[in-house]
């Protein structure tokens, strides 16, 4: 498959906008976080088997404990995002809510207690167990290469699903590759379910 039938000029431009709006929302919060609040905004991480801690949630992947921290995980949140976008901007959506929330969700219920889980890396590790997942379920060439890219730039991460670092946390690392792997497996029987979205099977 040539690149250029499956990837046009508008599409390239809409990949840019989508991920770097968002690279722009994480930046410009943690920047006025660390510059007007102080790391206040922090407090609405994931607070586990809190009800307050719920909201968590929704704003964790937002919020970062400091510039160093959002600097890590911006080059694998932009390409390994990125590599899903090129298969289809509905399967980016698709992977991202889905890990948003049930990877969140899964936090909020195992993780330890008196913990505050903050970060968008628990989107980088679902958006890397998508690739490695999608790459074994679908075994098109261009899945398989996909996924032998991103394991070749990213694979050693995996490590970090393990709790060998103090304050890392390996919690939403796991339940992001878990929550990952999932969508990829189950994307079939969701294109089933959502005929209207053909481009969901586009590689």
């Amino acid at each position: 498959m040539q690149f250029d039938r499956w990837v046009s000029y508008p599409e390239l431009t809409l990949h840019l906008r989508i991920l770097g709006g968002f690279i722009s929302v994480l930046w410009g919060l943690e920047l006025a976080d660390t510059v007007i609040f102080r790391g206040r905004l922090n407090r609405f991480g994931i607070l586990p088997r809190r009800w307050i801690g719920l909201r968590g949630i929704l704003f964790a992947p937002l919020l970062h404990g400091n510039l160093r921290h959002l600097s890590v995980n911006t080059v694998p949140l932009v390409v390994l995002g990125w590599l899903i976008l090129v298969r289809s901007t509905p399967v980016f959506i698709w992977v991202t809510v889905g890990v948003w929330l049930v990877g969140g969700l899964g936090v909020w219920l195992l993780a330890g207690p008196k913990s505050n889980h903050i970060g968008a890396s628990g989107l980088v590790f679902g958006y890397l167990g998508f690739l490695l997942t999608n790459g074994y379920v679908e075994q098109s060439g261009v899945a398989i290469a996909t996924a032998t890219l991103a394991g070749l730039l990213y694979g050693s991460t995996l490590w970090g699903v393990l709790p060998l670092r103090r304050g890392v946390s390996w919690q939403g690392h796991l339940f992001g590759v878990i929550t990952g792997g999932l969508c990829a497996y189950y994307l079939p029987q969701l294109q089933r379910w959502l005929p209207a979205l053909p481009e969901l099977t586009r590689l």
